[in-house]
């Protein structure tokens, strides 16, 4: 089997497995199945005798404020920001077209699930960050994934060597998870909320990346270099 062909073989089974792992979570969330399993869970993540303070060293609470940061609209809109403008220096207008058109789609996919779902954040804790909207999915998680794994694929498609391709999925696979964790440490999202929006965002990147295959293939979009 070509490299090519096991790579879209597996792109193919990432984005059915992530629209079942997010069909079976919106369930449960709809029907509260785990709801009492998961408050117990987030609880375990809090002093006893002082809901307010999480466990762990005293370190640990800035540090998951700042890796939560890294999937802030903020901080998503200045990366493809700054993606967009390479894409821009290099020609690569169409490029440039569908990255923005994918960021934009994925932003309203996560605030139209939200709504539609309309799950309320945890209240049995102190939140340790600002929040404003619905829980589930994660905005942070399905955002984060959605961007981070889209720029992994880009930076995995620009050079040759295999080895550099998995470590461009894998950090990226890896920061979007840690921003999830962070979600839940701060009191702010239930698990199932980041499990939701790792599995949303995955869907979305995936099928974004099939779709530039695809457009590339027929020349609508400048192929990677």
């Amino acid at each position: 089997m070509r490299w090519e062909h096991f790579v879209l073989l597996t792109a193919v089974g990432a984005l059915c497995g992530s629209l079942f792992l997010f069909a079976e979570l919106t369930d449960l969330v709809l029907e509260g199945d785990l709801h009492e399993s998961e408050q117990q869970w987030m609880r375990a993540l809090r002093q006893p005798e002082d809901a307010a303070q999480p466990i762990g060293p005293r370190w640990l609470k800035p540090v998951c404020l700042d890796l939560s940061a890294l999937g802030g609209v903020a901080v998503l809109s200045l990366m493809t920001a700054l993606v967009g403008g390479y894409l821009l220096l290099e020609k690569r207008v169409h490029a440039l077209g569908f990255l923005l058109a994918a960021a934009f789609g994925g932003t309203v996919l996560n605030q139209v699930l939200k709504k539609w779902i309309g799950r309320e954040r945890p209240d049995i804790i102190p939140h340790l960050a600002e929040v404003s909207n619905a829980s589930f999915p994660s905005g942070h998680s399905m955002l984060s994934s959605i961007i981070y794994l889209t720029l992994g694929v880009m930076l995995a498609r620009s050079v040759p060597s295999r080895r550099l391709k998995v470590y461009f999925i894998a950090t990226a696979l890896l920061l979007t998870g840690v921003i999830g964790l962070t979600r839940v440490y701060l009191g702010v999202h239930y698990p199932t909320d980041v499990l939701g929006g790792w599995a949303a965002g995955t869907a979305y990147a995936v099928f974004c990346a099939l779709l530039a295959h695809w457009l590339e293939r027929r020349g609508r979009v400048e192929p990677a270099r």
